[in-house]
């Protein structure tokens, strides 16, 4: 064993305090400085060195002395004015060590100042920020929640968004640029590290933020392991703040909710993916202009759904309320205990620790107006009643979700259905029986097919069904080919309409959000469902948590829902008349009118197709036979 010396003592000591980092360079270089003075300093007191001309007899100071040579270590130039060859010499000896003393110094501020910068580029250092809005995880929804939550600062004083992902830091900031090139006043925070990783986790300091979005990781085949495994390092956490958290949460599979709800209780909102596109599809496919509502309401760009006490209205009933705001329309009550309650009883009392639930353009728009005008009850007709009639739908492509859209869209269409299913996958007989034999309102039949052909959709019939639905074959195919064949569906569906002047209501499943903006709608009846939806409803309910329930309300097939009605079911047609009349109209008939839709514009994409959500009450319009009321209805 070798044996260690003094001197491999020193040398250890001073290998660590070197391997410190710049601070410690510096104070070895500060160390050093101070040494080459001191000694210069004392030769020349010692040794009577002056420069010619001096008065070598009387002696310079010590601190003169040291003042003298801190001047040629820092300014190599002063030795040139020296005169007599032994005070050139020392003086040559201090600015030769101060020269390597600079020259080092400036090295190890450089190199220090690059280590800094390429830790800061790691986004490992902790964020100071307060009220500010938590992403963890990436996935393509990423970039609209950000856009999202841009429009929804706004009005919001220094907004902050903090993402935490496991990507590179650089890169992400780079990617978001590119995809939101404007934040307004919105400051994006990017930080790199694990989600599940309680250190990783603390970088982020969700425990001052003011809402946290957790998005499912798409790389992984269980991407909602990686989510529980998030949000027990949240909830768990010792260091977790005392305050429950406001957590939005992404889950893909139906068998993980309970799971999710045990870990976090009340502190997460659920956002169950696939059953959420499932809704959406069958509601939008069989109404003409509802896509465009449930696009505006669910968008930060334009009018959608806010919650505020108003203490002036306490002690009123519902149907006070109704009338209460020009600039907003009320939908329903949030209740002091959290209940939702959309369309109640006209009766239902207003209390202290209620919420008005409403539709309008800003939290601070949902001011109480002035007087209400009254509503021109001469121009109010009787509700007509009017029975559903029987429905053909065709449904084009198949997933795994297939038979939960089938469910759906038997729970809301009447007696005497039919769906029909065209698609390029052998299906069992048993799986078409077990689903044929749960259906209450419709029958189901299956043909195989290839729905990229467009020989097999001519063949059809297509205008004899009233509503298709493309479904992606997300479960079979990669997303960029099952969005392949979905593109080439709809687009030989789109020509086949044209060449038969038929007005045929089309919703398409896109998995792909980029692929969605390059087939934008042209109409409201060509409606595209993809992922997109589900960052608009993630980036609403980390804003408000109430509107999970409000929105669960309007996708709860035996809840309240919006609908489209013909305007001549509650007014009079061809006269002008004010919101407030409408208003009145459908609170009569038990239902909330919250918009129009004007026919003549319907298939005009810059006038929203014709649909307009929350209209100022006291203008003037005039509604034709086929202008439709938006009205909110039980089921």
């Amino acid at each position: 064993m070798k044996k260690i010396t003094y001197w491999d003592r020193v040398r250890y000591a001073f290998d660590n305090t070197m391997s410190r980092g710049t601070i410690a360079l510096i104070l070895w270089l500060g160390v050093l400085s101070v040494i080459i003075i001191f000694l210069s300093s004392m030769a020349e007191i010692f040794f009577g060195i002056a420069p010619d001309g001096g008065d070598k007899e009387n002696t310079k100071s010590v601190y003169e002395a040291m003042w003298v040579s801190l001047m040629h270590a820092i300014d190599p130039g002063t030795v040139t004015a020296d005169k007599g060859w032994a005070f050139r010499i020392l003086m040559l000896m201090v600015t030769l060590g101060g020269i390597f003393i600079v020259s080092t110094l400036i090295g190890v501020l450089s190199n220090g100042i690059q280590t800094k910068l390429q830790e800061l580029r790691k986004g490992r250092s902790f964020v100071i920020e307060e009220n500010h809005t938590l992403i963890i995880g990436y996935n393509s929804k990423m970039f609209t929640i950000i856009q999202e939550l841009i429009l929804a600062n706004l009005s919001q004083k220094k907004p902050r968004i903090v993402i935490l992902c496991d990507r590179d830091k650089v890169e992400l900031e780079d990617e978001i640029k590119d995809k939101v090139q404007d934040t307004r006043n919105t400051m994006i925070i990017c930080r790199s590290g694990k989600s599940y990783d309680l250190t990783d986790l603390e970088i982020a300091n969700p425990f001052t933020s003011k809402s946290i979005i957790i998005l499912a990781n798409e790389a992984v085949d269980n991407p909602d392991v990686q989510t529980i495994k998030t949000i027990v390092a949240l909830v768990n956490n010792p260091g977790r703040r005392p305050a429950p958290y406001h957590i939005t949460a992404e889950v893909v599979h139906p068998k993980n909710v309970e799971i999710v709800e045990m870990v976090a209780g009340d502190e997460v909102e659920i956002i169950l993916s696939d059953d959420f596109i499932n809704k959406i599809m069958v509601q939008t496919c069989r109404q003409s202009g509802l896509s465009t509502v449930y696009s505006e309401l669910m968008s930060f760009d334009g009018d959608e759904i806010y919650t505020k006490e108003e203490p002036a209205l306490f002690g009123k009933n519902f149907g006070y309320l109704l009338h209460a705001y020009e600039q907003s329309s009320v939908i329903g009550i949030e209740k002091k205990d959290g209940k939702v309650l959309l369309n109640p009883d006209i009766k239902t009392l207003y209390e202290p620790g209620d919420k008005v639930i409403a539709i309008t353009e800003d939290d601070h728009t949902l001011l109480i107006s002035g007087q209400p005008i009254p509503p021109q009850k001469s121009n109010i007709v009787k509700p007509k009643s009017t029975k559903k009639k029987p429905e053909q739908i065709l449904i084009l492509g198949w997933n795994n979700q297939a038979s939960s859209v089938i469910k759906q869209l038997d729970s809301y269409v009447s007696k005497g259905t039919l769906l029909k299913v065209v698609a390029d996958v052998a299906l069992n007989p048993a799986l078409i029986d077990s689903i044929a034999a749960v259906l209450t309102n419709s029958t189901i039949s299956f043909e195989r097919g290839d729905t990229t052909d467009r020989l097999v959709l001519e063949q059809l019939d297509l205008k004899a069904f009233q509503n298709i639905m493309i479904l992606a074959y997300k479960h079979t195919d990669t997303p960029q080919d099952a969005d392949a064949k979905t593109i080439i569906t709809l687009l030989s569906l789109r020509k086949l309409a044209q060449n038969h002047q038929s007005d045929i209501s089309i919703v398409t499943e896109m998995l792909d959000i980029r692929n969605r903006e390059l087939l934008e709608a042209s109409k409201a009846d060509d409606f595209i469902v993809s992922d997109k939806l589900i960052s608009l409803l993630m980036g609403q309910v980390a804003e408000n948590k109430t509107l999970m329930r409000v929105f669960e309300e309007l996708f709860n097939p035996t809840g309240v829902e919006l609908y489209l009605k013909p305007a001549g079911t509650f007014v009079k047609t061809n006269t002008p008349i004010d919101f407030y009349t409408v208003l009145e109209a459908t609170k009569q008939a038990g239902e909330i009118a919250i918009g129009y839709r004007i026919a003549a514009k319907a298939q005009s994409k810059k006038d929203a197709f014709g649909v307009v959500i929350n209209p100022h009450k006291a203008g003037s319009l005039t509604f034709h036979e086929e202008d439709k009321i938006i009205v909110l209805a039980n089921s």
